[in-house]
C-alpha cells in the first residue's frame, strides 16, 4: 500500500472502454483508500438511455455528476477513488465546485485498443456504438487543471503503478 503525503480524492476518468472500473478499485487499494463506482451514482433513468444506446445530454449528466461530487466532497481530507467518464471540462469543473481538492487520472488510449476491450466485456451497459460520441465529446485535462494523463497499454497492474507514480508529482490538495 502507497501512501500519499495528504490522501488525494481521485476521478479515475476517460471514455467508455479505458479500465476506470478496473484501474479504479486497484489505485484505491494500493492507496489505502475507498473506492466508488462511478456507474453506480447514475439515476435509472440514464441507465436506460445508454442501455438503448443513447447518448445522455448534459441535463441527464448534472445530477449524477452532483451525486459524484458529493461523495469526492465527503472524502476530502480522507482520500478516496471514483470513476466518472469527466470528458468535458465542465463535467469536470461541476466536480471541482463540490469537491475543490480533487485529481483527476485521466486513462487515454487509441480508439483501436479501447473498442477491442470493450468488444470483450460481459454484462456492460454501454455499447460499443456510443464510443464515437464519447470520443467526439472528450475534451482531454488542461493545463491549469489538477490530474495526469496514463496510457491504458498494458496489463492493469502496470497501468495502475503509471498512475501512481504521476500521482506523487501532484502538490498536495488544498486542506
Amino acid at each position: 500500500m502507497q501512501q500519499l503525503p495528504t490522501p488525494h480524492v481521485v476521478v479515475v476518468m476517460g471514455v467508455a472502454g479505458t479500465g476506470k472500473t478496473t484501474i479504479g478499485p486497484l489505485l484505491a487499494a494500493r492507496l489505502g483508500v475507498p473506492y466508488a463506482e462511478g456507474d453506480d451514482f447514475h439515476p435509472p433513468a440514464n441507465i436506460a438511455k445508454m442501455t438503448a444506446g443513447t447518448p445522455l445530454t448534459d441535463e441527464d449528466r448534472w445530477p449524477w455528476l452532483d451525486a459524484i461530487g458529493g461523495w469526492a466532497h465527503g472524502r476530502a481530507g480522507l482520500g478516496g477513488v471514483v470513476s466518472s467518464s469527466a470528458l468535458k471540462r465542465s463535467y469536470r469543473d461541476r466536480l471541482r465546485a463540490a469537491a475543490p481538492g480533487v485529481v483527476f487520472v485521466h486513462l487515454t488510449g487509441s480508439r483501436e485498443l479501447i473498442e477491442d476491450r470493450m468488444s470483450h466485456r460481459q454484462g456492460h451497459f454501454m455499447p460499443t456504438a456510443l464510443l464515437d460520441s464519447q470520443f467526439a465529446t472528450l475534451q482531454p485535462l488542461q493545463p491549469d487543471e489538477a490530474g495526469v494523463a496514463v496510457d491504458v497499454a498494458g496489463t492493469p497492474e502496470e497501468i495502475t503503478a503509471r498512475a501512481l507514480d504521476a500521482l506523487k508529482d501532484l502538490p498536495e490538495p488544498a486542506r
